[in-house]
């Protein structure tokens, strides 16, 4: 019998059925792999839907809880928290940041009341509580680093006060992270845990979010402290350092333009390592699909096991609620 010109090997065989294709997958999409991004804005009774977010909302406190339990009843098990501030509140020392009742504070201690097992993560950053839209104090045109990380510090310890889980810093100010776990474990929260925005880039990718908390920068932009797009070593750097410091869990933002970064910070830390699948990422899936230029859910779901198979732990995602449900 002559001898096939075929290789014994034929990919093929593993891809015949989706049964098959299932058990041979390499990465797997979990609910628990997914934060939940919520906003809050003050106000009673409302929900306003982000123009440039198809779909996604900003609520009210009470909203919010209806919101934050319909993430947990999909089995969704984390919330990342960010609060829209009205600009009469805004100013260059984050006063309304470290305000006890403030619009953060409300919406982590409602939502550990009513559902204390999900987990609460809350943004940590000046930007949406700043009149120039940056994430430091503002002197002389420049966003001071050290005065910053001591405010950020404190703001974070605000926050572990008021029952977070974990704080989130998302402003790159060097030396951040260990003057919040300093903080942290000087006021009696050790167990507050942190995840780091260790590799964040100057990105055109977060306008709709930027729309979402009326957060832009007031003056120039913010690449004296986010990350050049052009460089992948400084990221391992910067999620090595900061796992040094205290982080427990170490963030790559964006996520599809950077996939490249999470695996290399993967192999670099000893700690999960999360993706932000940012706004821009979220609204252009979106508006492709309202085109009809292609499937919304298939797009989705190719997005979201490309991080797993990129290396990452967890996501966040302005989609966990429809993955969660096809899942």
């Amino acid at each position: 019998m002559s001898r096939s010109p075929f290789p014994y090997f034929r990919g093929r065989r593993l891809r015949t059925g989706n049964n098959l294709r299932r058990m041979v997958a390499e990465n797997h999409l979990r609910k628990d792999d997914f934060i939940a991004p919520l906003f809050v804005m003050e106000g009673e009774n409302s929900k306003t839907e982000i123009p440039s977010m198809p779909d996604y909302y900003r609520f009210t406190l009470d909203l919010l809880l209806k919101e934050a339990e319909e993430i947990a009843e999909l089995g969704i098990p984390s919330v990342l928290l960010f609060a829209k501030v009205p600009d009469e509140k805004k100013d260059n020392e984050g006063t309304e940041a470290l305000n006890p009742d403030g619009l953060m504070q409300q919406a982590v201690r409602a939502i550990k009341k009513e559902i204390p097992e999900l987990v609460v993560m809350t943004d940590v950053a000046l930007d949406p509580y700043s009149s120039f839209g940056h994430d430091g104090i503002v002197k002389e045109g420049q966003i001071i680093n050290d005065e910053s990380a001591g405010l950020l510090a404190k703001m974070a310890v605000s926050h572990a006060e008021a029952g977070a889980d974990f704080v989130a810093p998302s402003d790159m100010m060097d030396g951040r992270i260990l003057l919040m776990r300093e903080a942290l474990e000087e006021m009696g929260y050790p167990n507050t845990g942190i995840m780091a925005y260790s590799a964040k880039y100057a990105s055109s990718y977060y306008g709709p979010f930027r729309d979402a908390l009326d957060s832009a920068p007031g003056f120039g932009d913010k690449k004296t402290y986010q990350m050049d797009p052009s460089n992948a070593i400084e990221a391992i750097k910067e999620a090595v350092s900061d796992e040094s410091e205290g982080a427990d869990i170490v963030m790559v933002k964006p996520g599809l333009p950077y996939l490249d970064i999470v695996r290399a910070v993967k192999e670099a830390v000893g700690v999960p390592v999360s993706v932000y699948n940012v706004s821009g990422e979220y609204s252009m899936i979106k508006a492709a699909a309202e085109k009809g230029w292609l499937d919304e859910e298939q797009a989705m779901m190719e997005a979201l096991i490309a991080f797993k198979r990129a290396g990452a732990d967890l996501i966040a995602t302005y989609f966990a609620k429809d993955a969660a449900r096809l899942l």
